[in-house]
């Protein structure tokens, strides 16, 4: 099918940065030139600091609105706290731990008063309040304070990651956008009455294939801190990342393939903070790049608030949406399929025929925001979801944790993977003796036999739900004082680790509680 195929150029502009001393004005200045070089659209979001700044404002305000976008990105600083009288307990000007740098840091009035400051400073420089808003995560109260009072089409935050740079976003919506609850900005929201009115976008071009496994070994499980494989510029390792070229032909080949149920997306750019040298030569490259895709009429090319506005005329609740990748960058017989709903998300992985689901996470709007009534006093702070199969947090002690199909005790072997956009928001994937039809409230597992389903999984790990009932149709679970869990239509439970077809198929739907 023909759908949308979406670049977001989104640099965002910080006034400090107190690690090594650098020109912070220099990247401006570069991707501005690059950006009307090529003929790009795209958008710049400023920090608090960077808005009262004249160089930048000035800058930006002397180009041309139809091809330049402006709106506000939220890491609290110190000029923003004393504009509105609030302490400031940062190590630097600007300082990115969360119980500082971060909306979780500070209380609900502080918060408002703080988003106030923002907006209002910005109407102040452009005359008119900003519509696009991002930072790498931020609160629910927040969210819902700003998108109630000022509007908005469309907000930003990072990509899915574990321990990097001190924060955990994870189990989260894989990509793409999607409505956020009112409840809990980190999900979905399951019905229209609780949703926010501006999509979410997730930043930064996460590899498909080996950004979820980044740091992992089958040994020692998980890392405290991700690495980071993404579209990113200044990425420039043999894991690969946007400074890599021939990583960034694979990735454009895999994520603009079309195989996404809704539309391809990816958010390139990169803040200002690292410097124009560190990013310069995978931005010329991008740009270049995405320069001829666009006129080849695979990508567009837009700003952020425009793709939001599009989302919104376009869904009225979140759609089901896919990602994915008939390869690694690296390796032909790797393969990697993201199916996300306003439910649930899950993975399905080949490596060279061996098959497992890596992932399942349940949405549930019970989960209430983790800072919602408290104040985030720590330097960092974790946003998750509810766990039913976890790939990377599970595995350990010689055990790569997933959701394997047996027959005869054995692991079935995946055939070359196909996919199937099916026209009304479900996908069917294909691997040769075995096939998955992927739906918004759950899945369906069929074979040329019967079969078994068996999560394996490291027992010491961390992050493990609690079964509290499992009978032949229903296995209940609990994480976070929160009920779920998976209840079968066709198929039984054996144990709340191991499931059976029945006349070689099986049907799982996700519940909540």
């Amino acid at each position: 099918m023909n759908h949308r195929q979406i670049v977001n150029i989104v640099n965002f502009i910080r006034d400090v940065e107190p690690r090594s001393p650098r020109d912070l004005v220099e990247p401006v200045r570069e991707q501005i030139a690059l950006m009307k070089k090529h003929g790009l659209r795209g958008t710049f979001l400023l920090q608090y600091d960077a808005l009262i700044d004249p160089v930048y404002t000035e800058l930006l305000k002397a180009l041309d609105p139809a091809q330049f976008e402006f709106g506000v990105w939220l890491e609290v600083v110190e000029p923003q706290c004393k504009a509105c009288g609030i302490p400031w307990t940062g190590r630097f000007p600007w300082d990115w731990h969360a119980h500082c740098g971060f909306s979780v840091g500070y209380t609900k009035p502080q918060r408002e008063a703080l988003a106030d400051a923002l907006f209002e400073k910005f109407k102040e420089i452009f005359g008119v309040y900003p519509r696009v808003f991002g930072s790498w995560f931020f609160d629910s109260h927040t969210a819902r304070y700003i998108t109630d009072k000022y509007g908005l089409d469309a907000m930003c935050n990072c990509k899915e990651q574990y321990g990097t740079d001190g924060y955990t976003l994870w189990g989260g919506y894989y990509g793409q956008a999607y409505y956020p609850s009112r409840t809990n900005v980190f999900m979905p929201a399951q019905t229209k009455a609780e949703q926010l009115s501006a999509p979410l976008f997730r930043m930064l071009g996460s590899d498909p294939v080996y950004q979820y496994d980044s740091g992992m070994s089958t040994e020692n499980g998980a890392a405290g801190a991700q690495g980071v494989v993404t579209l990113e510029p200044v990425y420039t390792g043999r894991g690969g990342g946007g400074g890599v070229p021939f990583w960034v032909d694979w990735y454009m080949k895999e994520n603009y393939n079309g195989d996404c149920l809704t539309f391809g997306y990816a958010q390139a750019g990169q803040e200002n903070s690292f410097g124009w040298s560190s990013m310069k030569n995978g931005l010329e490259y991008q740009f270049a790049l995405f320069e001829r895709l666009q006129a080849e009429g695979k990508i567009t090319v837009e700003p952020l608030g425009e793709t939001g506005r599009w989302f919104k005329s376009t869904w009225n609740e979140t759609p089901p949406s896919a990602i994915t990748a008939h390869t690694a960058y690296d390796d032909e017989e790797r393969n990697s399929v993201w199916y996300s709903t306003k439910r649930y998300r899950i993975n399905l992985f080949s490596d060279h025929g061996d098959f497992r689901v890596r992932d399942l996470h349940v949405f549930s709007e019970n989960l209430p925001d983790p800072f919602e009534e408290k104040v985030c006093e720590a330097n960092d702070a974790a946003y998750e979801t509810l766990p039913v199969i976890e790939g990377n947090r599970h595995s350990g002690a010689g055990v790569l944790a997933g959701l394997r199909i047996l027959r005869d005790g054995e692991p079935l072997k995946a055939g070359k993977m196909t996919f199937r956009d099916n026209g009304d928001g479900t996908a069917t994937v294909g691997y040769g003796s075995f096939s998955f039809l992927l739906r918004e409230d759950g899945f369906d597992v069929g074979s040329d036999g019967d079969f078994t389903l068996e999560y394996r999984f490291c027992a010491e790990s961390a992050g493990m739900p609690a079964v509290t009932r499992c009978d032949e149709r229903e296995l209940a679970l609990r994480y976070a004082g929160v009920g779920y869990g998976l209840r079968l239509t066709n198929g039984q439970f054996l144990s709340p680790t191991a499931a059976r077809s029945e006349n070689g198929k099986l049907s799982a739907e996700v519940f909540r509680i």
